[in-house]
């Protein structure tokens, strides 16, 4: 991915000097345990109080202290921003061209474990945005896991992932996700079919984005495409709960297949146009 030559986003924040009570690791142990405690029908609550190392009993004690980094983590640190920047630009552009205003989410770097307004989680339920205060959280660890762990190696991968979570943003402007949320409230039975969908949606608009990306300044290099659609490729519902439990379980599934997440990854990136992903009234995933 051509990036170095790209505009900075200003609406990253650093909190990876803030330690929340004891550390959480990262790594794909934890996903793996999070993946199972979800298919013995463990409550999500109990899941992330569990891998943020967390244990009830009030409000947590935040420290704050200065941010060592190394040089590699700098370089990553800049190429977030970067990435988010290009975001800003082709969202920006696509919601003025439906009489629109793009409001503009955070990014919040963290280490460990990091407190939203979803509550705190730990490093190792990945990347996640959360709806109420349009903040997407980031440990860049997770980028190690997403190349050792995971297989998912290159620039474009990584940013796929930001994408997707900016999807999600995305998604909260447009209403899509509360009116989803609601459904979901409404009808229990349909709770994870719908988060599929939902997930999926999030998948093809970080499709649009690679799209507009490249259409606008040219951004993707020989492979590129190739390293985002492996990534959804390795991180489909079917994969992680192999690797996990040695079986799968479609019911279990909220994220959807490596299969599903591949075909509208790249239906994203081949249509442009938002209108061309309503996963929600999909036949066929």
């Amino acid at each position: 991915m051509e990036w170095r030559s790209s505009r900075r986003s200003e609406n990253v924040e650093d909190r990876r000097g803030v330690r929340l009570g004891p550390a959480g690791g990262i790594g794909i142990v934890g996903v793996l345990v999070a993946l199972v405690a979800a298919y013995f029908g463990v409550d999500p609550g109990v899941i992330s109080a569990f891998l943020s190392g967390g244990g009830g009993g009030g409000a947590p004690t935040a420290t704050s202290g200065p941010v060592h980094e190394t040089a590699e983590e700098a370089e990553l640190r800049d190429f977030v921003t970067a990435v988010l920047g290009e975001t800003e630009d082709v969202w920006r552009d696509q919601f003025a061209r439906r009489g629109a205003s793009y409001r503009e989410p955070t990014l919040v770097l963290f280490r460990d474990r990091v407190q939203s307004a979803c509550g705190i989680s730990g490093s190792a339920v990945g990347p996640f945005y959360c709806p109420p205060d349009e903040q997407v959280y980031l440990d860049l660890g997770f980028f190690d896991d997403l190349r050792a762990q995971l297989g998912a190696p290159g620039d474009f991968a990584r940013a796929y992932v930001i994408a997707h979570e900016v999807g999600h943003h995305v998604q909260k402007l447009l209403g899509i996700s509360d009116r989803v949320h609601e459904e979901q409230r409404a009808n229990p039975g349909r709770a994870n079919d719908l988060s599929v969908r939902l997930e999926l949606q999030a998948d093809f608009l970080a499709g649009v984005w690679a799209h507009d990306a490249d259409r606008m300044r040219h951004v993707l290099e020989q492979g590129d495409l190739e390293e985002a659609l492996n990534a959804a490729s390795r991180i489909g519902d079917d994969v992680l709960q192999r690797r996990a439990t040695g079986h799968v379980t479609p019911d279990a599934f909220t994220h959807g297949t490596a299969a599903q997440r591949v075909r509208w990854l790249r239906k994203g990136m081949e249509s442009g146009r938002i209108e061309d992903g309503d996963t929600l009234s999909a036949k066929q995933l």
